[in-house]
C-alpha cells in the first residue's frame, strides 16, 4: 500500500511540475493600475533616410497601436527621427520601454508586422551590434554572408528552432521573439563573428529540442548528448611554406654593397652629361616597352597558331625506294613455279 501510494504522490507531483511550467500570466489590464503616472517619459531615435517613404505609410498604424496603451507617437521627417512619450491615459509603467524598443525596430528595417508584436507582455527585442566585432572587411562581410546562408536558409533555420524573427541588416541583427530564444540567437550571431560556423550552434538546438520532448531526460544534465566541435586550424607558424636553409657560419663581414655612385663609374654614366645620361634611360626605357609589347603580341597571337600537324609513319616499302625490282620479279617467278609443279604432280603422291 505504501508503495502505492508513493508512486501516486510522484506522478502528482509530476502532473503539478507540469502545470506549473504550463501556467500562463494574465494580460496586465488598467484595472489593475488605477494610479496614473506622476511624471512624463520619452524616448527618442533617429532613422536612415532610406526609411522615411515606409515610415510614412505605417505611422498611423504605429499611432494606432501604441494610442490603446496610452503612449504618444511623433515622426519628425526633418530631423529624421520618431519619438514617444507617456501621457496622462497611461496605466502601464513598462509600456514605453516597449515602445522605445518597437520605434528602435522600425528604425533598423523591421517591418511593422513584425515590431508591433514587441508590445506583447512574452515578446521581447534584441538588437546586436556585429560591426566592432571583426576588424577585417572583407572577413566581416563573409561572416555575415555566413550567418544568412544561401538563399537565407541559415537565417530561416535559426528562426525556427529558436522562435524568434531575425533580421541582418548593416552593421546589426535585429532580433525578435521570446526571452529565451533571444540569448539563442545572441550566442548563435557572437559565435559566427568570432568564426564558429552557425550550423554547430543549429545542430546543438536540433538535439536540445529532442532532448526536451524526452520526459526522462528533460531534467538531467545534456552535455553528454551535445556534440563537441574542436576547431582544426593549424597555426602558419609551425608549417612554413618556404623553408631556410642555414647558411654556413663564416667570422668575415658580408662584403659591403655598392653605392649608387659605384655602380654609375662601372657602367661608366658616371662620366656622361645630364642630357646623355636621360637619352641612355629614355633608350633602356624604350626597349623595355618593346619587349613588353613583343611580349603582349606573341601572347595575343598564340590562340590563332596553328597546332603542329602529326606525322604519321609511311610504310617500310615506300621508306626503302632502293630496292632490286629485278630481284623481287625474280623470287615471284619461282614461287609461281613450285606452285605449277605441285599442282601438276598425281593426288596419290601428294596424299
Amino acid at each position: 500500500m505504501t508503495s502505492k501510494s508513493s508512486e501516486e504522490k510522484n506522478v502528482r507531483n509530476s502532473e503539478v511540475v507540469e502545470n506549473a511550467w504550463s501556467i500562463k500570466i494574465p494580460e496586465f489590464r488598467p484595472s489593475d493600475n488605477p494610479h496614473r503616472l506622476v511624471e512624463e517619459s520619452s524616448f527618442a531615435t533617429l532613422f536612415p533616410k532610406y526609411r522615411e517613404h515606409y515610415l510614412r505609410e505605417c505611422w498611423p498604424l504605429v499611432q494606432s497601436s501604441l494610442e490603446e496603451h496610452g503612449i504618444k507617437a511623433e515622426l519628425d521627417v526633418v530631423e529624421g527621427s520618431m519619438t514617444v512619450r507617456t501621457t496622462r491615459r497611461t496605466w502601464d509603467p513598462y509600456i514605453i520601454i516597449k515602445a522605445r524598443d518597437m520605434i528602435k525596430l522600425l528604425s533598423r528595417s523591421v517591418p511593422y508586422e513584425q515590431a508591433v508584436r514587441v508590445l506583447q507582455d512574452e515578446v521581447g527585442s534584441d538588437i546586436i551590434k556585429i560591426g566592432s566585432l571583426v576588424r577585417n572587411r572583407e572577413k566581416f562581410v563573409k561572416r555575415r554572408q555566413r550567418l544568412i546562408g544561401p538563399s537565407g536558409c541559415t537565417l530561416k533555420s535559426i528562426e525556427l528552432l529558436t522562435d524568434c524573427y531575425v533580421l541582418v541588416q548593416g552593421q546589426t541583427v535585429a532580433a525578435l521573439g521570446p526571452y529565451k530564444g533571444l540569448q539563442q540567437v545572441r550566442r548563435i550571431v557572437e559565435d559566427t563573428m568570432r568564426n564558429i560556423h552557425p550550423i554547430y550552434n543549429i545542430k546543438a538546438l536540433m538535439i536540445k529540442r529532442e532532448l526536451a520532448k524526452d520526459a526522462k531526460l528533460r531534467n538531467e544534465n545534456w552535455e553528454r548528448f551535445l556534440p563537441k566541435f574542436n576547431s582544426k586550424n593549424l597555426s602558419k607558424r609551425k608549417q612554413p611554406k618556404k623553408k631556410k636553409t642555414k647558411k654556413e657560419y663564416t667570422p668575415f663581414p658580408p662584403p659591403q654593397q655598392e653605392s649608387k655612385v659605384d655602380k654609375q663609374l662601372a657602367s661608366g654614366e658616371y662620366f656622361l652629361k645630364e642630357e646623355q645620361r636621360q637619352a641612355r634611360r629614355r633608350k633602356l626605357k624604350d626597349e623595355k616597352h618593346a619587349a613588353a609589347a613583343k611580349l603582349r603580341e606573341e601572347k595575343r597571337k598564340k590562340p590563332f597558331i596553328p597546332p603542329e600537324e602529326r606525322q604519321y609513319k609511311t610504310s617500310s616499302v615506300s621508306q626503302n625506294a632502293d630496292i632490286d625490282v629485278v630481284a623481287l620479279k625474280k623470287k615471284v617467278k619461282n614461287a609461281q613455279k613450285k606452285k605449277s609443279s605441285l599442282s601438276s604432280l598425281p593426288s596419290s603422291l601428294l596424299l
